[in-house]
């Protein structure tokens, strides 16, 4: 399957996502970039491009690995490219767990409770970061004021076999943690 379409709903929120943030944060992220590297078309689990004006995210301990969670091998279904998780990731599913990542919106406005937390930040508004290995869909119950810093959300954290969107995992009624 040509990798341009493979994950085609993906692509589509990835769409959504830039025309809320040039039209809500057009001038944060209009600083100087350069080409987006590692991405391989939104698939993979995304590289921190050395030209981010973002600083990595910092190593902590209280939270899961992204080593962890981009250790995705991916099998052809009926549908699709389907996730096959191994025995730790199962082992995630419906418990409460702690994600440390960079925010990216799905609506317009300065306060989300629904986004993606993404295990590198947004350095072109036209790519996606990475594939859905290295994303989380957040919903959260209060808002969360957007920030270019990584922050941390915890939550029930779900492994998803067949997400509509294509995504992997998800954390419901998410909390900002400091």
């Amino acid at each position: 399957m040509n990798t341009c379409f493979r994950y085609s709903p993906l692509r589509r929120m990835a769409a959504c996502m830039f025309l809320v943030l040039t039209s809500a944060f057009g001038p944060v992220l209009s600083a100087p970039q350069g080409p987006p590297v590692g991405l391989l078309g939104g698939t993979g689990p995304g590289v921190h491009s050395p030209n981010s004006p973002v600083a990595p995210l910092p190593q902590r301990s209280d939270v899961l690995s992204w080593s962890l969670l981009t250790d995705v091998k991916v099998r052809d279904g009926a549908k699709g490219p389907r996730p096959r998780f191994n025995a730790m990731q199962q082992a995630l599913n419906d418990k409460t767990h702690r994600v440390q990542g960079f925010m990216m919106p799905l609506e317009p406005g300065e306060k989300q409770k629904h986004f993606l937390l993404s295990k590198v930040p947004l350095t072109c508004a036209f790519c996606i970061p990475g594939g859905p290995e290295s994303m989380v869909e957040i919903t959260t119950q209060d808002p969360v004021k957007y920030t270019l810093e990584p922050i941390v959300v915890e939550g029930r954290f779900a492994v998803l076999t067949d997400d509509p969107y294509g995504l992997y995992y998800r954390i419901s009624n998410g909390v900002p943690v400091k």
